[in-house]
């Protein structure tokens, strides 16, 4: 079984969403299920970062405006490594969450969560990926997401893990014609 996927019609031109919910998964939903609105078919979106347990949880639903709105990734990843370095006998555990919602007509469908658990390094590494790649350290790869071929990281991120969930409940949902 195949699924198509599209970009929705005339994104560009619809109201945008803004993400302040306090969890992934709820700016997830909120983002499907405001999309969904403009469209006859199903609707996914999904909210992802990086939760770093030493810092509060910090950057969190946060992660992508975490040195503040227009920084670079090497910026957050500079902000990320100083705020951890400041930090005595810390624990360097870490996880990248990535929360994928589904939803049709304004009405949630399904909403699916995956994490990877790893470390953060003490300085970057490696130069394949994006965001906090190069910082992170995949302790099932024994890498660093940068490290890692395009594929591995589609079998062992969030995203990847998120997105295989969501293809399972698509499968169910469509030969059960529950969509």
């Amino acid at each position: 079984m195949g699924i198509a996927l599209e970009l929705l019609p005339g994104f560009e031109s619809l109201p945008d969403f803004e993400e302040n919910a306090p969890t992934f998964a709820e700016n997830a939903a909120g983002k499907a299920l405001h999309y969904s609105r403009f469209c006859e078919g199903l609707v996914f979106a999904d909210d992802s970062g990086l939760v770093v347990p030493a810092l509060g949880g910090a950057p969190g639903v946060l992660s992508a405006r975490y040195a503040g709105r227009g920084a670079s990734s090497a910026e957050r990843n500079a902000k990320l490594l100083r705020e951890l370095h400041g930090i005595g006998g810390r624990e360097p555990g870490a996880y990248f969450v990535c929360a994928i919602a589904l939803a049709k007509r304004g009405r949630a469908k399904a909403i699916v969560t995956a994490r990877v658990d790893g470390e953060i390094l003490e300085a970057p590494r490696g130069d394949r990926g994006f965001g906090y790649d190069p910082v992170f350290y995949v302790l099932e790869r024994g890498k660093g997401f940068a490290e890692i071929s395009t594929d591995e990281k589609n079998e062992y991120s969030h995203r990847g893990r998120a997105f295989r969930k969501l293809l399972g409940f698509l499968s169910y949902d469509i030969v059960t014609d529950k969509t």
